[in-house]
């Protein structure tokens, strides 16, 4: 499914079907060393994935949610390789953005979100220039606006609070 996120399209799953995840990673020719990010519509939806943090970064990150921040966060034991890559860490947001938060709600949980664009190439700010690059290649594309954000989601790390990607 590709969506609307706070700055660009989205691709997007649930995170336990294995299959859909890999076949996220062959649309986008992406490696799965990467990682994906996980977004929700509430916390709640991501405690499954994600281990505490200490409170100076726990804090901090509540703040700024919801809201087009991602953090990467210590992974549970058992989160799938297919969505935390070659890292011990996971990236998560709660979304602000009405599409993408509500297709969290209708699925009643956390949801892969990957900027909808092939490797190496400009993320994709709408639904013309998703099916343009994915036509018949994505289950469904969901017509809506982007969020405003002038470039994608800043990330941190949630454990040092160094960001990651301004």
């Amino acid at each position: 499914m590709a969506y609307p996120t706070e700055f660009c399209y989205g691709l997007g799953c649930d995170p336990s079907n294995t299959g859909a995840v890999r076949r996220i990673l062959r649309l986008k020719r992406r490696e799965r060393d990467k990682g994906l990010i996980l977004i929700a519509d509430r916390l709640s939806r991501l405690s499954r994935y994600i281990l505490p943090l200490p409170a100076p970064y726990r804090d901090e990150m509540l703040e700024n949610w919801p809201g087009p921040f991602t953090w990467l966060v210590p992974a549970r034991p058992g989160v799938s390789r297919w969505v935390r890559g070659d890292h011990d860490t996971v990236a998560v947001r709660v979304t602000a953005h009405r599409y993408a938060g509500r297709l969290c709600r209708a699925a009643g949980m956390a949801v892969i979100s990957t900027s909808a664009n092939r490797a190496r190439q400009s993320p994709l700010r709408t639904a013309e220039a998703v099916s343009g690059v994915f036509s018949g290649q994505v289950d469904c594309i969901v017509d809506g606006k982007v969020g405003s954000g002038s470039s994608p989601t800043t990330i941190r790390d949630g454990r040092t609070g160094n960001v990651v990607r301004p």
